[in-house]
């Protein structure tokens, strides 16, 4: 998601920030709490981010991208509405795809780990994205549209796009809309079982703009009044510092491939589920720690 990020998301932060700010003093004013040091630890993210994006440029993604280009079988004019339409479905299976394995191999989890790090479900933490993500190069999974024939700049923009819709996705403040809507694209409620520790919620509800995807692979889950959404990682980090929060799963897998036997389990660390240990039980990262309620 790293090479995105910049363009259209960075530049209005302080709007973001704000709106974020509003939110807060909404909640409070409606009971739900407020943690303000968690607002701030998602703007020293965003802003470590950029930092970060600046020495390191376009990274490994932007390299292949670059790279995908001269090799294309097509050249997508984009003239036409349906070549918009067509990058925009593109965009959703690709992003689906992305998003999924963030989830399910630890080396892309590594940056993606910061998304899921805030206990507290708000609009602070939808821009709480890392600072890894030009390394570990999950914006991969978009080559194909360039290989089919869309311009580099645009494959790109879609991708900022969709991740400034789901700004908005990241509130309790926002009960169910309408069944259609609730069918057909992301909601806040259908983000909200995305970003839940509970068992029943793990590892579900991937989609961008769209939920049509998880419904189609198997992936969607319903949020459900008999099982309150609980925010946060599995293994509970209660660190605000900006950089113990981009490099705690970083940390983590260093422990892990210290207690690897061999190039196999080294492989499966980075390659495997971020669940998988070669101890059998994962290795708490520095600044974790399990509440009562996950032991």
């Amino acid at each position: 998601m790293d090479i995105a990020m910049p363009a259209l998301l960075l530049l209005p932060l302080p709007l973001l920030a704000l709106v974020a700010a509003a939110e807060g003093w909404l909640r409070k004013r409606r009971g739900l709490g407020q943690d303000w040091k968690a607002y701030w630890a998602s703007l020293g993210d965003a802003l470590g981010r950029q930092a970060f994006g600046l020495v390191i440029r376009g990274g490994i993604v932007g390299l292949v991208l670059q790279a995908v280009w001269p090799l294309r079988v097509h050249t997508f004019s984009m003239d036409s509405a349906w070549h918009w339409a067509l990058l925009f479905v593109g965009q959703e299976f690709c992003y689906y795809w992305m998003h999924r394995a963030d989830h399910r191999i630890r080396w892309f989890w590594l940056n993606h780990a910061v998304h899921h790090s805030s206990n507290q479900y708000t609009l602070a933490s939808a821009y709480r994205l890392g600072w890894t993500g030009k390394l570990t190069g999950a914006g991969l999974f978009f080559a194909p549209l360039v290989w089919v024939g869309f311009p580099v700049p645009l494959v790109v923009a879609a991708l900022a796009a969709n991740l400034l819709y789901q700004f908005w996705l990241h509130t309790e403040l926002i009960g169910r809309l309408p069944r259609a809507l609730e069918w057909g694209l992301n909601t806040p409620t259908h983000h909200r079982v995305h970003h839940a520790r509970n068992p029943a919620y793990l590892d579900c509800n991937y989609g961008g703009v769209l939920i049509v995807f998880d419904r189609l692979f198997g992936t969607f889950r319903e949020e459900r009044s008999s099982d309150p959404v609980r925010y946060g990682l599995v293994e509970p980090l209660y660190s605000y510092n900006p950089l113990r929060i981009a490099l705690h799963a970083w940390i983590a897998m260093f422990a892990e491939l210290r207690l690897a036997r061999g190039i196999g389990q080294c492989w499966r660390v980075l390659s495997g589920p971020p669940e998988y240990s070669p101890a059998g039980k994962r290795v708490p990262a520095v600044g974790d720690g399990l509440s009562s309620d996950d032991r």
